[in-house]
């Protein structure tokens, strides 16, 4: 369910444009939007081009002059007669654009296959969902380590230079698990092949912040940008698993895993391939280490929200798992992924909030009460139609309120290292998923499955607590 992972502000700056980026903005998170041709060296994203920009030509890669004619236009119709109406659409009129995304979705699509693989591979071959479930975790808290460097290496080197050979070596790993499971290697070759699939880029976060680099003086197109970036995550991790469970049991067991690695490589691949959108490397000066996102003041706060939402996504989806079983539990979890992309797509033609910290309380508030859907629907109708709907429902609150939440992300984060704050955001969720399922899953051995659908509600006030407190701590500093 969450993110890949994993862009600048796609809300309309609270701060004059001339912020420099050296301080923690609020104008502009996920895992990471932007355009034109300003400068990249001295400020946040947002600020970089003038805001007077036509949208989206004037937003084009310094390569391809924005007024430009496209083939077949008179030389002297104006650009922005000839963009579609729908703000999709006009996401991709600059060049570039999709086969960026091409290659994206791609390489993404493996993200939901690679746990289910692995789980039926090992499980299979070894009789153990125990030691199953022990590797999985143990790639998650590699990931979450790893990650964040990875993503610091993007922000200084560049996508291709860094991207590629971190993707070649998670490849080796994925690989290196098949063998080991294929020709019975010890239990511990398991663990050590799938940690070092932990250097896997975040390739979300990579798209996010191209769309971010592409429409940096255009806050709402940066805001359509996320919200197709969070429907696309949210596609990816409805199709994944279900694509890698029919691949292990039509083919063979390791056919997941090695499927998945090949997609991986050449979605990676195409995806660097495309120079002309990626993001410039920000200089840096001599002598200095540029301050981790880390220490910008609010991030740490807003980190503590991530990790509560995704605390919502682990027990939601292991109680589901628990009190559904069987076939149609596959497909009735779909419906919360299916309800969060239906929303974000809608969510993405809107209007970009004007506070987007009110605007994130006000989503958390929303996905606490769409959350005690699910609750209501196992305790007192007991009929798994009423759990579905309610999940279909619970999920719509999801898009909402990661594309709000990433774009914080992305004006609290210094100019130039975007990835790796919306790695971190990344890194949050993922732990926040972790301590959901564990809690999840010791919550329905005693309470029972039904009962056990409170923690998502309980996850979720959390956050919503966590946001409100970091709003009221802001605003009295200030």
């Amino acid at each position: 369910m969450p993110p890949q992972t994993t862009a600048p502000a796609t809300e309309p700056a609270e701060t004059p444009t001339t912020t420099p980026a050296t301080e923690p903005t609020e104008t502009p998170a996920t895992a990471r939007a932007t355009g034109g041709t300003a400068p990249t060296t001295a400020r946040h994203p947002d600020a970089s081009a003038p805001t007077t920009a036509p949208y989206p030509d004037a937003s084009a890669p310094a390569s391809a002059p924005a007024a430009t004619p496209g083939p077949g236009a008179p030389a002297s119709a104006p650009a922005a007669r000839r963009l579609p109406r729908n703000p999709y659409l006009r996401l991709f009129t600059v060049p570039g654009t999709r086969a960026f995304t091409a290659g994206n979705l791609v390489a993404r699509v493996p993200m939901g296959m690679f746990t289910v693989s692995a789980v039926i591979m090992i499980a299979g071959s070894r009789g153990s969902y125990a030691l199953a479930g022990a590797v999985t975790a143990t790639g998650l808290a590699a990931t979450a380590v790893v990650a964040p460097f990875t993503a610091r290496l993007i922000d200084r080197y560049g996508q291709a230079r860094v991207a590629v050979p971190a993707t070649v070596l998670a490849v080796l790993g994925s690989l290196a698990l098949l063998l080991c499971v294929r020709y019975g290697a010890p239990d511990w070759t398991l663990f050590a092949a799938y940690a070092a699939t932990a250097t896997t880029p975040n390739i979300g976060g990579m798209s996010r912040a191209r769309w971010a680099h592409l429409y940096r003086s255009d806050p709402r197109a940066a805001h359509t940008a996320n919200a197709f970036e969070q429907a696309v995550d949210e596609l990816c991790f409805m199709t994944g698993p279900v694509l890698a469970a029919f691949l292990c049991a039509a083919l063979f067991p390791e056919a997941g895993t090695l499927i998945g690695a090949v997609m991986l490589l050449a979605g990676m691949l195409l995806f660097t391939a495309q120079r002309a959108t990626e993001p410039p490397v920000a200089p840096r000066t001599a002598g200095l280490r540029a301050r981790s996102p880390l220490r910008t003041a609010g991030m740490p706060a807003l980190l503590s929200v991530f990790l509560a939402t995704g605390a919502i996504f682990g027990s939601m989806e292991i109680v589901t798992l628990a009190y559904v079983e069987g076939p149609w539990a596959g497909p009735v979890m779909a419906l919360q992924a299916f309800g969060s992309f239906l929303a974000g797509l809608v969510y993405g033609s809107a209007r970009p909030a004007a506070d987007a910290r009110r605007r994130l309380l006000v989503c958390l508030a929303g996905m606490t009460v769409l959350m005690s859907m699910p609750l209501l629907a196992a305790s007192a109708a007991g009929s798994l139609p009423a759990l579905a709907g309610a999940l279909l429902l619970a999920g719509m609150a999801t898009a909402p309120t990661m594309v709000t939440g990433m774009s914080l992300v992305q004006r609290l984060t210094p100019a130039g290292q975007l990835n790796e704050g919306m790695t971190l955001a990344v890194t949050a969720l993922l732990g926040g998923i972790s301590a959901g399922a564990a809690g999840g899953g010791w919550l329905v051995e005693r309470a029972g499955a039904a009962t056990a659908y409170v923690l998502p509600v309980a996850a979720g006030a959390a956050a919503l607590c966590l946001a409100a407190a970091g709003v009221r701590a802001r605003r009295a500093v200030a």
